[in-house]
């Protein structure tokens, strides 16, 4: 294992968002020295590093300039300037995960690729340039492909053909529901996104879920449950989610060794986010149901919002257990304390400006609500403002309670 003094390690974390905020408080326990890259000196992550640096992580020297000062490196966004964090590997720095699999994640086509290749399920694709060259080579209805074909033997990624109803991702920069557009007909055919990208066949899906998996430097591999996720319609981007997911027992098994599949192959250190599809099924069983395929939709090599409930929920955090995949310490136990619900606090459509948490003293007064504020200034619609992760023995009554929290708590502002 690495040899650590706690007292002096100094972590780097590149971006200052929520998800550094929370890593760091997770660190601080340990006695981790935090250091904070961000090009926002109101960052969540500003005011509890100890040690705050504004700069563009888009940049190669003020990348690499921060990447000197510390003993370990990671991040918490996956734009960044790869070329400095390979350099500075070069040059002796921990940087985790490594720069190949930060690079192989910037970029959904390499991303589908890399499934493909290793025969992990996925939907078709393909990829293009320009939007010009997807119309050239839209097609009529007749030529889409089945949901069963879409977990089917590589080669058949090689034929797809556009018909719709299809999603366009592009290939880079894409976040939180931005870069994606979903063409239904000829009539959404404006909507699509200039720049270079991947057409998908649209997968038709009983539910979203996501699961987190670690893995340390010494090979061992621990999953989170699988939970299920719940999209703003508006926004396109998770409102709620509910753990552990209701799925059946065979799904949260096939998410899990795919999961588990997947940080190995990529010989990976940290945490994994893998987001799947639970596919409709194409033929309902005698017993008058029937069981949908999982199939990876998209991952992310760091801590996710898909994690977040794991703080209250779970016996190990993400946070943690980032750090002990990174540190190549042993990994925490992931077992489930009590079911949950984590509700992201958005800043409502029609507000922006400073800040006001409209009924926080009621969501406060109900038992198992756990409230997480990020410290963003300014509210804007549909921006990530805070959670509230609720916790209770009954998942049902979690649910009631989530709904009392989402009526009551608003992010508006008064101005």
């Amino acid at each position: 294992m690495m040899k650590i003094n706690y007292s002096n390690l100094k972590l780097g974390i590149i971006a200052g968002g929520q998800l550094g905020k929370m890593l760091i408080q997770e660190a601080s326990k340990w006695d981790i020295a935090t250091y904070v890259l961000d090009q926002d000196q109101n960052a969540p992550a500003a005011s509890i590093a100890t040690r705050f640096f504004q700069g563009s992580r888009f940049d190669f020297q003020t990348v690499y300039d921060f990447g000197k000062q510390v003993d370990v490196l990671t991040f918490e966004i996956e734009s960044i300037n790869v070329d400095a964090l390979f350099q500075l590997k070069k040059e002796g720095i921990e940087v985790i995960p490594d720069p190949t699999i930060l690079q192989l994640f910037q970029n959904k086509e390499k991303q589908k690729d890399f499934y493909v290749k290793n025969r992990l399920p996925t939907a078709n694709f393909k990829s293009f340039s320009t939007k010009e060259e997807i119309l050239r080579q839209i097609t009529n209805h007749k030529s889409q492909i089945t949901n069963n074909d879409s977990i089917s033997a590589p080669a058949k990624y090689e034929s797809f053909c556009i018909g719709f109803p299809f999603v366009q991702k592009l290939k880079t920069g894409g976040y939180d529901g931005r870069g994606v557009a979903v063409i239904r007909s000829e009539a959404d055919l404006p909507e699509l996104l200039e720049g270079e990208s991947i057409v998908e066949e649209l997968i038709d899906i009983e539910k979203e879920i996501a699961v987190i998996v670690a893995r340390n430097k010494n090979g061992e591999v621990r999953c989170f449950p699988a939970v299920e996720m719940v999209f703003n319609p508006t926004a396109n981007l998770v409102e709620r989610l509910l753990c552990p997911a209701n799925i059946s027992p065979e799904q949260h098994k096939m998410a899990e060794r795919i999961a588990c599949e997947l940080i190995t192959k990529l010989n990976m250190q940290g945490i994994l986010a893998i987001e799947f599809f639970v596919v409709t099924p194409q033929t309902p069983s005698k017993k008058g149901g029937g069981e949908g395929s999982v199939i990876i939709n998209e991952s992310a090599p760091r801590p996710h919002n898909s994690g977040h409930h794991t703080i209250e929920s779970v016996m190990t955090s993400q946070y943690e257990q980032h750090l002990r995949a990174i540190l190549n310490l042993p990994l925490g136990s992931t077992e489930i304390k009590m079911p949950s619900v984590m509700i992201n606090l958005l800043g409502e459509a029609d507000c922006e400006g400073p800040v006001n948490y409209e009924g926080l003293e009621k969501a406060l007064a109900i038992e198992g609500v756990k409230i997480h504020l990020y410290g963003k200034k300014i509210t804007k619609p549909y921006r990530k403002m805070g959670h509230v992760t609720i916790i209770d023995k009954d998942l049902k009554k979690a649910m009631e309670k989530a709904d009392d929290v989402s009526f009551n708590l608003k992010v508006v502002t008064d101005f």
